[in-house]
């Protein structure tokens, strides 16, 4: 049966001198893997090969959860940046994170459209300061939608809100206890990583985040990127590109 969808590449792997691996992230059906034969000929029905990030209708033959679909016909799109090294290693990264934290034939609508619309917007983000917010809201938005949203707003210990502290607070991130633990509980948490007091504010009031200074937006990403080596097991591979890459920029 051919199924209709519209979908965003985030992966692609040679198979063969003419044929792709490749893995889509659609919109009504999830993620799947499927195999586009022929698709690196000159002349073959996807008009070349297949790039990560290329985005647009695709058609595919469903071969069940356990073998690779089968892809008969994609009407790509290609919106991210080719010059801009920084914003297009943040889009990789985020296909990255995508491909790892969902599951196959797992629908997410919405997370489709974030990240389209993260992949769209791309171009509007003229400097390093605000791809790297952009980047850390999706991240936290792809952690909400999968059921992993780290507790920002309350220590998840003892259950204090943070807003209604009347003293600066002292908070610290724990992928163990997924979220801000406070100065009273951090003993109970041998992982947990001390964070300033902008980056404890940018946290507990999201709004915050694309005015704060690169440095705090770098301490950000800084945690993201340990909190997701925890829930993967191993260091995303791009992320040493997005910490490096900053750096340069305090």
């Amino acid at each position: 049966m051919l199924t209709k969808d519209l979908a965003i590449c985030i992966r692609a792997v040679d198979y063969s001198e003419t044929s792709q691996i490749v893995t889509f992230f659609t919109r009504r059906t999830g993620k799947i893997g499927a195999i586009a034969k022929g698709s690196k000929r000159p002349k073959s029905a996807f008009d070349g090969p297949i790039e990560i990030l290329s985005h647009g209708k695709i058609v595919f033959a469903d071969s069940g959860k356990d073998k690779l679909a089968t892809l008969t016909e994609f009407e790509p799109a290609y919106d991210a940046p080719r010059n801009d090294f920084f914003a297009l290693n943040c889009c990789f990264f985020a296909a990255e994170l995508l491909n790892h934290l969902t599951h196959e034939y797992d629908p997410h609508p919405e997370l489709y459209d974030s990240f389209l619309n993260f992949l769209q917007n791309v171009e509007q983000h003229e400097t390093q300061h605000n791809m790297l917010a952009a980047l850390i809201l999706f991240q936290l938005g792809l952690l909400k939608e999968i059921g992993l949203q780290p507790i920002l707003s309350y220590c998840p210990n003892c259950k204090t809100q943070y807003a209604q502290r009347k003293t600066p607070y002292e908070t610290y991130f724990s992928s163990s206890a997924n979220g801000l633990v406070c100065r009273d509980c951090e003993p109970s948490f041998p992982d947990k990583i001390r964070l300033s007091k902008n980056a404890t504010t940018c946290l507990t009031s999201l709004k915050q985040i694309s005015n704060a200074t690169q440095g705090t937006l770098r301490e950000i990403e800084k945690i993201l990127v340990h909190h997701f080596t925890e829930l993967l097991g191993r260091p995303p591979k791009m992320a040493k590109h997005i910490l490096n890459e900053s750096a340069g920029y305090l």
